[in-house]
């Protein structure tokens, strides 16, 4: 469960709230691997109590990763699980509790959801077995060289469900794994653990947040206790807000996006598969000894630090001159509350509310505006008042004329950008058809004894003959096309006169542009109004 560019949205707004994480390696010492001492003070300056651990979001990445080879058999997925586990203990180091929740059966809006991901994973992964199927013979029709296919064994992702037998082998390595840490590592031993597996039912997220709810409710819990909660999706944050503990921090792995990735098809960096140009692979090292490593960089995490990001709220949502005593535990409730506008896996958000066009700052200007009216809060102790609601409702639908109008203003001028973009290009790009490119192309005065090295001298003669049999058929159409003006004469030798009429434009050269799908479907219905009303 997730909620789409929220994380991105509010590690800009409110950048304070991040702080990357310290962490002690081991060394080795005669060849014998000496482990962090984890009994020592946590180097990054904050003592925590109590570590939970969502241990889906460290399955997915252990059994199939993306960024480095997948591992061979279930032992080796079995050994990344309890490394990754250890790497998070030596980071936190936990002095009371190490909470592990494992997903169980789900609520039934959860099925569907996970349904229908997998069906469209499945067409996704039919689809580009297909795509590079095509992709391999066209690079061999060209004359490119392409490794050969590696029948690989495929990790099937869909048995790390409840019911299934590798999640029963995970609930028992985990059990012996706990029970070696509590007895021969010392910064374990004051630690109480707790394991609830994929045989009791509920989200691991939710298990993680009803076991805090229990400890809040027991008489001898420590208000100041400090929580730590491993997991990379954006909801863990509303939860950890709607705790109102006032020590809670998450830890997640930093994310970088454009990581590269090698081409499908040869295996080589640098290139998508559409651009696979069936290159010989070179030689990585004198002896080609780095040929199977793959460059991997070793994932860093991040804290966020949300009693930073209460500060930040309470100085957005404090009001003045309010009709009713303020409550700022409320009013993070109400903030929660809504964050659910802006939708997640299972609520579709408004269309007029997108979180990267600033809608969490407009609905709290608008809750802002409208609560002097409301007379309250919009929730009470995890109940929502609906007239309350219905008014911010009314406030939104005021400014979404404005919001759609200047939608379609920026996507006009992206596509009118986007079109200028284009003719530039090919303005420069433009030459004379007869040209001939690759190493055979026209070099200037200093390069004519250097000329360009060949890579694929078949690839090369390959789009010369394509380039000469498209010119040849475009000299025969426009000769075909003189013909029919002059009446079945030839235009050999007799130059255009004054009457003759242009080329039809190319589509590209068009200034119509196919309108895009209407997703909200309100011109439908402004036009059926309108025939109603005598307008057309």
């Amino acid at each position: 469960m997730g909620v789409p560019a929220f994380f991105r949205w509010l590690s800009r707004k409110y950048p304070s709230i991040i702080v990357h994480c310290v962490e002690e390696k081991g060394r080795e010492c005669n060849g014998v691997r000496v482990p962090v001492d984890t009994t020592k003070p946590n180097p990054n300056e904050v003592e925590f109590d109590n570590l939970y651990l969502d241990m889906n979001g460290i399955i997915h990445p252990c059994t199939h990763p993306e960024d480095k080879p997948a591992p061979k058999n279930e032992d080796e997925m079995m050994v990344a699980i309890f490394e990754y586990i250890d790497r998070l203990f030596n980071i936190v180091r936990p002095r009371r509790v190490l909470y592990m929740a494992i997903d169980g059966v789900a609520p039934r809006a959860k099925m569907n959801q996970q349904r229908s991901r997998r069906f469209r994973a499945s067409k996704e992964g039919v689809e580009l077995t297909e795509e590079k199927n095509r992709m391999r013979e066209e690079v061999i029709q060209r004359g490119g060289y392409l490794p050969p296919e590696e029948i690989k064994e495929r990790f099937d992702s869909n048995c790390i469900t409840p019911g299934t037998e590798f999640m029963d082998n995970l609930a028992r390595c985990l059990r012996y794994y706990v029970a070696d840490r509590l007895s021969n590592d010392p910064g374990w031993k004051n630690v109480v653990v707790f394991l609830s597996d994929a045989s009791v039912p509920g989200e691991g997220e939710h298990k993680i947040m009803d076991f805090i709810r229990r400890q809040r409710a027991q008489p001898n819990h420590d208000p100041n206790t400090h929580h730590c909660l491993c997991g990379a999706d954006a909801d863990l944050i509303m939860l950890g807000l709607a705790t109102h503990e006032p020590n809670f921090t998450i830890i997640r792995e930093e994310f970088k996006p454009n990581k590269p990735r090698p081409c499908a098809l040869c295996g080589q960096m640098g290139h998508d598969i559409k651009e696979c140009q069936g290159v010989a692979r070179e030689k990585q090292g004198q002896h080609d000894e780095f040929a199977d490593a793959m460059p991997v960089a070793e994932q860093e995490f991040i804290f966020i630090r949300l009693c930073v990001l209460r500060e930040y709220l309470a100085r957005e949502l404090t009001m003045a001159s309010l009709p009713f005593p303020f409550d700022f535990e409320r009013s993070i409730d109400d903030w929660v509350f809504m964050c659910f506008f802006v939708g997640n896996d299972f609520l579709p958000h408004l269309p007029s509310l997108e979180i990267r066009e600033g809608a969490i700052d407009r609905l709290v200007n608008i809750y802002k505006d409208v609560v002097h009216k409301t007379g309250g809060y919009l929730t009470q102790n995890g109940y929502v008042n609906l007239e309350r609601v219905e008014m911010i409702m009314q406030a939104v639908g005021v400014a979404e004329d404005n919001i759609f109008k200047k939608r379609k203003e920026d996507d006009e001028n992206f596509k009118r950008r986007n079109k200028e973009k284009r003719k530039r290009m090919k303005a420069e790009q433009q030459g004379p058809a007869y040209l001939t490119s690759g190493q055979f192309a026209p070099q200037a005065l200093g390069r004519r004894d250097r000329p360009e090295p060949v890579q694929n001298a078949r690839h090369q003669a390959y789009g010369m003959r394509m380039q000469s049999a498209e010119q040849h058929n475009k000299d025969a159409a426009q000769s075909l096309k003189s013909m029919m003006r002059n009446g079945g004469r030839s235009s050999a030798g007799v130059s255009d006169g004054p009457d003759s009429r242009g080329a039809k434009r190319k589509a590209e050269d068009s200034d119509s542009e196919p309108e895009p799908e209407d997703n909200v479907r309100c011109w439908p219905v402004l036009i059926m109004c309108a025939e109603q009303l005598g307008c057309f």
